[in-house]
């Protein structure tokens, strides 16, 4: 279970998140969905330690994330995709996805982990040994959630995967989510700002507002709810 309790984080004067409580489940996907300027990528920043908090607490899996470096973080169990993705262009296709396991001692699962990325993901496969530049929007994430997930996490923070993606190429990576939530029972953070898309595939979503959590509910009850849904979240 990932636990964030009154989370307080600050740029200078300016307050970004302002005593957000988010609970979630071990397996589940949870969305964290609101405009731009809400808070979410703060939020996913601070739980991988990117961004220090001003105050509250977080954590994962019995053990507190506040206050940890990033990479202590990492090796903790939690990955996470940024906005964008943050492939390396120069490198190739395999060479970003071996980064994704550079801490790991195990070369024969380091191996193994590459195998299950390009069996997720087979048009990697085909562009293995090519630059990450000729890669395609829609590919490009696929890199950078493979690249994610060859440490084998037991969270995954993602910071707007369909950014910039056709609805095809979306509804793909959502697909591919869920199907690994089903197989693997990896835990999902979710932030979008598709949040009809990211609903759709989420146990549970929670929507901020100006750095504050004003509703969570069931996806299902939060897709049926029409004034929070024209108010907040743009559909």
């Amino acid at each position: 279970m990932l636990e964030i309790e009154e989370l307080s984080v600050a740029y200078g004067a300016v307050s970004a998140l302002d005593g957000v409580g988010i609970t979630v489940e071990r397996g589940a996907i949870t969305a964290v969905l609101g405009a731009n300027g809400a808070g979410k990528t703060t939020l996913l920043r601070t739980i991988s330690g990117l961004q220090p908090a001003r105050g509250g607490r977080i954590t994962w899996a019995g053990k507190e994330l506040t206050g940890l470096a990033p990479d202590r973080i990492a090796r903790g169990g939690v990955a996470h995709v940024p906005e964008g993705g943050g492939v390396i262009t120069e490198l190739t296709v395999d060479e970003n996805l071996r980064l994704g396991a550079l801490w790991r001692r195990d070369r024969a699962d380091r191996a193994a982990a590459r195998r299950e990325m390009y069996e997720l993901f087979p048009a990697l496969e085909e562009r293995s040994a090519k630059p990450a530049s000729t890669l395609s929007g829609g590919e490009r994430q696929m890199l950078a959630i493979g690249r994610a997930l060859m440490s084998r996490p037991g969270l995954l923070l993602l910071d707007e995967p369909s950014l910039g993606l056709a609805p095809l190429i979306t509804a793909r990576i959502m697909g591919i989510l869920r199907d690994l939530r089903a197989s693997t029972g990896l835990t999902v953070v979710l932030v979008e700002q598709n949040a009809h898309s990211a609903l759709s595939i989420a146990d549970r979503g929670y929507v901020l507002a100006l750095g504050r959590v004003v509703a969570v509910d069931t996806a299902a009850e939060l897709l049926a709810d029409d004034g929070l849904r024209h108010a907040y979240l743009g559909f």
